[in-house]
């Protein structure tokens, strides 16, 4: 990834359960939750495209592009 390149995360909120997978296991802590729960983007300069949060969502929810 170019250094001026961010990350594209993108969020299906009407798949997601509210597991709280995705922002516990971001090492970065890129993800976080809103009030009901579901994951909020955070602080997407600090995405390293590990992809965890995408490999470990049950629900499919989540996609890591750069």
């Amino acid at each position: 990834m170019a250094k001026n390149d961010k990350p594209n995360i993108s969020i299906k909120y009407e798949w997601c359960k509210a597991c709280g997978i995705c922002y516990s296991l971001c090492p970065k802590k890129v993800l976080d939750k809103d009030e009901w729960g579901k994951p909020i983007i955070q602080d997407v300069d600090s995405c390293t495209l590990c992809r965890i949060c995408q490999d470990h969502c049950p629900d499919f929810c989540i996609k890591i592009g750069g």
